[in-house]
């Protein structure tokens, strides 16, 4: 039976969910009421018992189509709002099951998504792409992940944790290593992965398969992760590192990050974790740290370690391509400040900007007094605040730049001639060839260098 007669047996509310770029979605859902149940059932030649087993929206039309009698009533949804992530389901498995080889999609949480036994990675269904699936043939580590979560879900359970919290904090965590993996010189198992699974060489589409394989690509470190933030010696460690009954600021060099590096096989990656403050992982070593002592959270946070900051949730792949999408077309248009400048930058523009203020909050009641100091602290002041302020202009504009927005609308904004703010910039002028009797100027027209 064709889908557009199979669908005229119901009265449908409202149309089938598309993409934005228009096209039907992979995980559009069908939520039926109880006349519409009872047909679907018969003509399935299934029992509804069994369907409502197998199919865990089953029962979800009851809530919304609850008015609806006599007549068998369908109404469409994206399948993530109604009962959670969805994914591909594999093919091949599709094919063993029923003899044809047809597209299928399952709820499916994120640590479920390996097919061991085709060696298959399946992708959400919610994202507008032609895949359904990553080869994993020859990555085997990543099924040996999938293999080794049951063991880590159990732990968590023994522990007392719910093992899809665990695994949400421990992808939070890796998932932001990613981000920051490509400023990292000795990173070299995740770029080698992703070249596999975009069929050897990810080419002049890196950005596009840095989105797609991403969840692939990290799951072994996901997994080892979460299991270790499980393990108590890790946890004493980093009880030891906060300075245990002398409490003192987590060093850079701390054992608790260094042995996390080992437990995902990068000994060198130790400083680099412990030094990305206000990221997921610190907020885990804070909670743990705090519940040692006895100490409360602070206001709005509790001392919950599995609790995940929204601001710390990785971004889909959905809504990263549609990101990418955006970014193509319009420079700028399709990201957000914190996901496109490193945290690093950010802290430096926060400092310049702080600084500066705090230089012009002294001036208060400075006009006062002799002639000679007025003017001596007057000028002191604004003149380091212009100062500041000038570096700031600068960092700004080179993290603006860094993130893809066009030289010419940044020195707009910054009220600034175009090639003075090129000329302020090191990375601008890098790209540049030398010209000879240009310098930047100070003043209102120029970007002082520190």
């Amino acid at each position: 039976m064709e889908a557009k007669v199979l669908r005229a047996c119901w009265k449908w509310r409202n149309y089938p969910p598309g993409h934005e770029g228009g096209g039907a979605r992979a995980d559009a859902e069908v939520l039926l009421n109880a006349a519409g149940r009872q047909l679907l059932a018969g003509m399935c030649g299934v029992e509804e018992d069994v369907l409502a087993r197998a199919l865990p929206s089953w029962e979800e039309g009851d809530t919304k189509l609850r008015a609806e009698d006599g007549d068998p009533v369908g109404l469409w949804r994206i399948g993530g709002a109604v009962v959670g992530p969805v994914a591909f389901g594999c093919r091949l498995c599709t094919a063993r099951r029923t003899g044809a080889a047809l597209r299928a999609v399952r709820y499916a949480p994120r640590w479920e998504r390996v097919c061991v036994r085709h060696g298959r990675w399946l992708l959400d269904a919610d994202a507008n792409q032609p895949l359904e699936h990553l080869d994993l043939r020859d990555l085997p580590e990543v099924v040996a992940a999938q293999r080794r979560w049951p063991s880590v879900a159990r732990r968590a359970v023994r522990a007392g944790a719910e093992p899809e919290r665990v695994f949400a904090l421990g992808y939070a965590v890796v998932a932001r290593w990613w981000e920051q993996a490509l400023h990292w010189e000795r990173e070299a198992v995740w770029p080698r992965r992703l070249h596999q699974i975009a069929g050897g060489n990810a080419g002049t589409e890196l950005e596009r398969w840095r989105i797609v394989g991403r969840d692939s690509v990290v799951f072994p470190e996901v997994v080892a992760v979460a299991d270790a933030l499980l393990d108590p010696a890790l946890a004493e460690l980093a009880w030891q590192d906060s300075g245990a009954g002398q409490p003192r600021p987590l060093p850079a060099d701390g054992a608790f990050c260094r042995r996390l590096g080992e437990r995902v096989g990068r000994g060198w990656l130790g400083p680099l974790a412990a030094t990305d403050y206000g990221g997921p992982l610190t907020s885990w070593m804070g909670a743990v740290i705090r519940i040692r002592r006895g100490a409360g959270g602070p206001p709005g946070y509790g001392n919950d370690p599995w609790w995940l900051r929204q601001e710390h949730q990785p971004a889909s792949m959905a809504a990263q391509l549609r990101v990418l999408s955006k970014e193509r077309s319009a420079p700028g248009s399709g990201t957000t400040w914190r996901s496109a400048v490193p945290a690093e930058q950010r802290a430096r523009i926060t400092s310049l900007v702080n600084d500066a203020e705090e230089q012009l909050t002294q001036l208060r009641g400075a006009q006062y007094g002799k002639t000679a100091d007025a003017a001596q602290q007057l000028l002191g002041n604004l003149g380091h605040a212009a100062t500041l302020i000038e570096q700031a202009v600068r960092e700004t504009a080179a993290a603006a730049l860094g993130a893809g927005m066009a030289l010419e609308d940044l020195a707009h904004w910054a009220r600034l001639p175009t090639d003075v703010l090129a000329e302020a910039l090191p990375d601008h002028r890098k790209r540049q060839p030398e010209k000879s009797g240009e310098r930047v100027s100070g003043g209102r027209q120029g970007v002082h260098g520190p």
